[in-house]
Formats: C-alpha cells, structure tokens, sequence
C-alpha cells in the first residue's frame, strides 16, 4: 500500500510536521528572494493545502517573516530552517521545502519558475519545463542555458 502522509522537520528536530498526500506541485523556484532565504541556487518547493499540513511538535518555536506584500516565510526559531511559505496568490496552499521532508513525496519536481531570476552562475540542463517573466510562471525559451 503506498504511503498517504510524510513526516518533515527543522534541522535541530524541534519543529516536525506531517503533510498528507497528495501534493499540488514540486518544483525549483530561482527567486531572488528563495536564493537568499535558502543560501543556495534555488529551492525545491511542493505544495500542500493547509488541511493537509499539521504540525506535531514545535509550533511554538516557528517565527513568521512577513517576505513580501503579499507573502510570508516561517522558519524555526531555534536552528533557523526555512520551513513553510504562504502567499496571497495561492489561499489556501502552503509551500514547503523538498529537502525538509524524511522521505519521498508523491512527484518528482516537475519544472523551473522565476527561472529568468536565477543566479548567473546556476547552470541548469534537466529538460525541465523553464517559466519566467513578471509572474515567473510564463514559458520562457532559454536554449542553451
């Protein structure tokens, strides 16, 4: 029988949670914003509905960073790790880190967004489907890259 729930956590272990399958999406998000918050090129985002995620221990250690206008980060406050992502543009749905997750999730990420944005030295070739623009979510063609 496959598995319907997958256990996640922060580094230090404090914050751990549970999201329920299945996931909306899995992809790598280059933003600006994501590149600095994760300290690295991009970061591997899936989604959840907020139904399906439940916090089983720490959610007194999670601090909330409003990021933008519309949008906030969550993180734990102990080791620091970026665990949760809400925004305006997707009520309902919280995004969550790949990497955080103890196991595998239902899809591998499926596509690149804010891929225009990304860092100059990030040098992508997986065939993933490339998306950009103001939205970041905007087919983008960027042969060769």
């Amino acid at each position: 029988m496959a598995e319907t729930q997958v256990l996640g956590g922060c580094l230090c272990g404090r914050v751990r949670f549970r999201i329920e399958l299945p996931t909306l999406f899995c992809g790598h998000c280059h933003c600006s914003m994501c590149r600095r918050n994760h300290g690295a090129s991009h970061v591997t985002w899936f989604a959840v509905p907020e139904a399906q995620l439940t916090i089983e221990a720490g959610e007194q250690d999670l601090t909330r960073y409003v990021s933008s206008p519309h949008g906030s980060r969550s993180f734990c406050g102990q080791c620091g790790s970026s665990l949760f992502c809400v925004t305006a543009a997707h009520p309902g749905q919280v995004d969550i880190p790949l990497a955080n997750m103890d196991g595998p999730i239902d899809r591998a990420p499926q596509l690149h967004f804010f891929f225009d944005d990304r860092a100059p030295w990030a040098f992508v070739e997986d065939g993933l489907p490339r998306l950009g623009g103001e939205s970041g979510m905007e087919p983008i063609d960027s042969p060769g890259e």
